[in-house]
């Protein structure tokens, strides 16, 4: 594996890595990863994509892991414009690596806030992606997402946007164990294997407040992502696959992820499909069930 410090067209230095399977490639998969998480935690999806032959790459986001240890403050992107400028990280770091090899076809794989990422990419860059593959993406939440930006506003103004925001971070996140019976710890809805939850909470890059100028570009993300003249840009034979489980949260327990598709659907994109794995929580590929469901994943990459 191969660990990059790439500085970025605003200064910024972003922990970058790549790694080569044995013999010739035969993709590029790149990993866009969740808030308040870094792109260390997906170690055994690394590995088994490079066992079957993908040049697997991924870089910590602004605010998060040791892009955050470098440069900046943890949880937060910038202080405007954070979350288009998380996407021009991605095209940045993205496009600084095909220069190894831009013969292979590039897969995007996000996850959670790295899916909107990775859904606002492929209105802006995507004639460079070849497949998108979205995890535990979430849908548009309406009059909620507009009355977030103003308390996020007023919160902003009254106390700092840097500032970080725990009654913003409730907000967002304080209902997502409510349908699960008894639970240990305020993260079990990430995923139902123990042992991960609790190494997500020990992990000190992970489950962090992060500020409330990042709450405002999250909502504002929200926003932008789901317009339908945005939409409208994604090419239409990009090939789309969005899965995740039927007890996540941020997809609406299933809802969301048709939603999306009904509107990849209207936009006369040709291949959509949705994958819902029962009992599923958030962190799929980090559940119970992760060999089955990542093997679901590469077959649908494969067939395309």
């Amino acid at each position: 594996m191969r660990e990059l410090t790439l500085e970025m067209s605003d200064g910024i230095k972003i922990y970058t890595f790549i790694k080569q399977p044995k013999g010739k490639p035969v993709g590029h998969i790149h990993l866009l990863h969740g808030m308040a998480e870094h792109v260390g935690r997906y170690k055994d999806s690394i590995e088994f994509f490079i066992e079957h032959g993908y040049v697997v790459s991924g870089h910590d986001h602004r605010g998060h892991g040791k892009t955050a240890q470098m440069n900046g403050i943890k949880g937060h992107f910038a202080e405007s414009n954070g979350f288009n400028r998380v996407v021009e990280d991605a095209y940045e770091v993205i496009t600084h690596l095909q220069t190894y090899d831009s013969t292979l076809k590039l897969i995007l794989l996000g996850h959670s806030f790295g899916s909107f990422v990775a859904r606002r990419f492929i209105q802006v860059y995507g004639d460079i992606v070849d497949l998108v593959v979205l995890s535990g993406t979430g849908g548009d939440p309406g009059a909620a997402r507009y009355a977030g930006q103003m308390l996020a506003n007023g919160l902003g103004n009254k106390n700092g946007f840097e500032e970080r925001s725990e009654f913003l971070n409730s907000l967002v996140f304080g209902t997502y164990n409510k349908k699960i019976d008894r639970p240990t710890t305020k993260f079990d809805w990430i995923s139902a294997n123990s042992q991960h939850v609790s190494a997500y909470v020990k992990d000190e890059n992970c489950g962090f407040i992060p500020t409330t100028q990042f709450f405002l570009d999250l909502f504002g993300a929200l926003g932008l992502i789901h317009k339908k003249n945005e939409i409208s840009k994604i090419r239409k034979t990009l090939p789309i696959l969005l899965f995740s489980g039927t007890d996540d949260p941020v997809g609406n327990y299933g809802k969301a992820l048709w939603q999306v598709a009904r509107q990849y659907d209207n936009a006369e994109i040709e291949d959509v499909t949705v994958l819902l794995f029962e009992g599923g929580r958030h962190e799929i590929l980090n559940d119970s069930s992760r060999g089955e469901i990542i093997q679901a994943v590469l077959n649908w990459i494969e067939k395309r």
